[in-house]
């Protein structure tokens, strides 16, 4: 994910940061067994501008940059960049799918930065609403998290309709909470309903790519930059880091609320069994 990120921000960094970007993005093998004096020369910049570079990803540093760089890279399953063709059998498809899966989800646990899941989570669990918005694919993982989150015992609803959250983010107050979901972090509709649900005070957790329209709405950002291209199934595996962020919020807020509201969750849980084993018993 670190060059799905480098790759998102190309356009927002600065010219000589920009060259440093080009010059790990066409050799990153290069980039890890070298020194910061190497890239530099590479790149035609200055060190200090390669620094630059990596506090702007978000790194303290040039070694916390490498390090990121190098875990992704060692974790890197063959076959995940590979598009899938039109001869490819059976077994070809299954290694690429899952090897690009796999990989989107390694590159996720080694980037997701765990004080703004904390922040989120704290925001989430004093919240006295939560609406989750998201639009298309985005809209599917809205629907999956308020399926996770309505157990919460906090009045929980998703709209995909951007008439609809339009609404509802103009009706929010202090206190409320939205999770606004977008893969590319540029949807009109969506930053409209995140800018009106800030202005009526509730907080707003993105989930989307970072320096995005949406992104710069977001009382807590999570970015999730992975690079899209003309691959149709790019948002498969996009889609898949999505809903585990969702995870990790649902599970997170569930253990941050204690064993009391888990005692709650273990009875819902029962009562649909039970339900489940009733309605088999009345068909069968």
């Amino acid at each position: 994910m670190l060059l799905d990120s480098i790759r998102t921000q190309l356009d927002s960094l600065s010219k000589s940061e920009k060259k440093v970007a080009l010059a790990v993005l066409e050799q990153p093998s290069a980039t890890v067994s070298q020194n910061i004096t190497a890239l530099a020369r590479s790149a035609q910049v200055s060190e200090p501008t390669v620094v630059r570079f990596c506090r702007t990803l978000g790194y303290d540093g040039w070694h916390e940059f490498k390090l990121k760089l190098a875990q992704g890279l060692a974790l890197a399953l063959p076959g995940a960049n590979e598009q899938p063709a039109q001869d490819d059998l059976a077994a070809d498809l299954v290694n690429k799918i899952c090897s690009r899966s796999i990989n989107t989800l390694l590159d996720l646990r080694n980037n997701l930065n765990p004080e703004a899941i904390q922040r989120a989570l704290d925001i989430l669990s004093r919240a006295k609403k939560i609406e989750f918005y998201g639009q298309g694919t985005s809209g599917i993982v809205a629907t999956d998290a308020q399926h996770k989150f309505f157990r919460s015992g906090v009045p929980t609803v998703a709209y995909a309709d951007p008439a609809i959250h339009s609404i509802a983010a103009s009706l929010l107050h202090a206190g409320d909470a939205v999770v606004a979901i977008s893969q590319r972090g540029n949807n009109s509709a969506l930053v409209r309903s995140a800018k009106l649900a800030r202005r009526g005070g509730a907080d707003v957790i993105v989930l989307a790519p970072s320096g995005t329209p949406l992104a710069d709405m977001a009382t807590v950002l999570i970015p999730i930059d992975l690079v899209f291209n003309i691959d149709p199934y790019t948002p498969i595996s996009a889609r898949l880091a999505y809903l585990v962020v969702i995870d990790v919020l649902a599970v997170g807020l569930a253990l941050q609320r204690g064993p009391e509201f888990r005692k709650k969750m273990q009875n819902a849980q029962k009562a649909l069994q039970e339900f489940d084993m009733q309605f088999d018993s009345f068909i069968g």
